[in-house]
């Protein structure tokens, strides 16, 4: 008896899957426990294993094809020749395929995904003008020789000084001239109408980071407390770490530093569930981390993170990290968690806030490092700040509770000697 193969719910919020590869092919011998393709999901790529055993008979999803879940993607029988000719499926047509590498299309009929039953405005852009714009060429005087040695040389005369007569540009004015990092756009024509645009198909990751983060913000009265925090005690204990052969981030710094706070203020580690009403209070402490990956950002998490050393975290915040970027997490690694932190000090940035994770009630916004004027007793001496921003659900916890958890935070992050206690 034919056996369907159905696109399986790999995570709780998965609703489709693309086949990555199938790691079978048809008229293959498949074995219990047999791999026979990669599916990646909204979250990871994980491999699919058969559950019975049999002969591939028939692939119905090619690779790089979607099908939503519960939809057939291939057939196993349990003989090599079995007849399937009674069968029938919808034939998946390769043009029709929803692919991470299918082309862009022009214009854009898509809608704004929707959240969590609140209505949305949906927004589209105009078409672009029919007609192409011209462009004027400009007036720039130069002499044929010196527009000869422009050319072979790459010199942009737009930024060259004429001296000759009404300004013309001559030979001798491209002698100290250098080759220009920039060429010009005052002499190219444009290459599109006004207003052009591509549409880029979402992924299901994008598609899922869309959704979830719209609700969120839709859905959730969010509240956004902002700390500055003096780092130079915690640069120079890395700084003594790193010399002992124990290299850590600032970023593992901050992740046991929220752990510690977490456990003081227990009514900061809650979320809040929306569909039975009810507050969420955590007993354990996961801290997820967001990482940024391809297709989006994903949020592995260090389970109750207040048990493991400094050196334990950031050992398993390698481990995750580089699990998350080669889409090879398992389900347990990033399904749960119960406070978040999203860390872009490593670009620099001065200051951001982030978007809740539901059901999470909370999430910390960590931004660079940087050097400032401090003014102490009177005196102005230099000091490295870090800038912290906690956002929160009111619903769950009140401004007050916030601040308290944003004040013990940064007393534990300007002495650090307790962290590596």
């Amino acid at each position: 008896m034919p056996i369907i193969v159905t696109m399986p719910a790999l995570s709780p919020t998965m609703e489709e899957g693309i086949i990555a590869s199938w790691l079978k092919n048809e008229g293959d011998k498949v074995s219990d426990g047999d791999a026979i393709c990669e599916i990646a999901t909204d979250k990871s790529t994980v491999e699919f294993q058969a559950i019975d055993g049999g002969f591939l008979r028939k692939i119905l999803v090619p690779a790089k094809g979607s099908a939503k879940v519960n939809a057939p993607i291939a057939v196993i029988t349990e003989t090599a020749d079995e007849d399937i000719s009674d069968l029938k499926f919808e034939e998946v047509e390769e043009e029709k395929l929803e692919s991470i590498e299918e082309k862009p299309v022009q214009k854009s009929t898509a809608a704004a995904p929707s959240g969590a039953g609140v209505n949305v405005m949906t927004f589209s852009p105009p078409p672009a003008a029919e007609k192409m714009r011209v462009k004027r060429k400009s007036s720039t005087l130069a002499s044929p020789l010196a527009k000869k040695i422009a050319a072979e040389k790459g010199f942009d005369l737009n930024v060259v000084r004429g001296t000759g007569p009404n300004g013309r540009i001559i030979a001798k004015d491209l002698e100290s001239a250098s080759p220009s990092a920039f060429v010009s756009t005052k002499d190219q024509d444009y290459l599109f109408p006004d207003g052009s645009f591509d549409e880029v198909p979402l992924t299901p990751v994008r598609k899922v980071i869309g959704e979830r983060l719209q609700a969120s913000k839709m859905s959730i009265p969010h509240y956004v407390i902002s700390q500055d925090i003096m780092m130079d005690r915690i640069m120079d204990l890395r700084l003594q770490l790193k010399e002992m052969g124990i290299k850590v981030t600032f970023n593992d710094f901050v992740l046991k530093a929220v752990a510690l706070a977490l456990k003081k203020h227990p009514e900061i580690n809650r979320g809040f569930d929306s569909k039975n009403n009810v507050l969420i209070q955590y007993k354990t402490i996961d801290i997820s981390l967001a990482v940024s990956v391809p297709d989006g950002l994903i949020t592995p998490i260090i389970w109750q993170a207040d048990y493991l050393s400094l050196q334990d975290i950031s050992q398993e915040t390698k481990r995750l990290a580089k699990k998350a970027k080669e889409g090879t997490l398992e389900p347990h690694e990033y399904q749960g968690g119960s406070f978040t932190i999203s860390n872009l000090g490593m670009f620099g940035v001065t200051g951001f806030q982030a978007v809740i994770n539901p059901p999470q009630a909370g999430i910390l916004a960590v931004a660079g490092i940087n050097e400032t004027a401090i003014s102490k007793d009177g005196k102005v001496s230099t000091g490295h700040i870090m800038s912290l921003s906690i956002s929160m659900d009111h619903r769950v916890i009140d401004g007050a509770e916030g601040a308290k958890f944003l004040n013990t935070l940064k007393h534990i992050l300007e002495n650090p000697a307790i962290l590596i206690l």
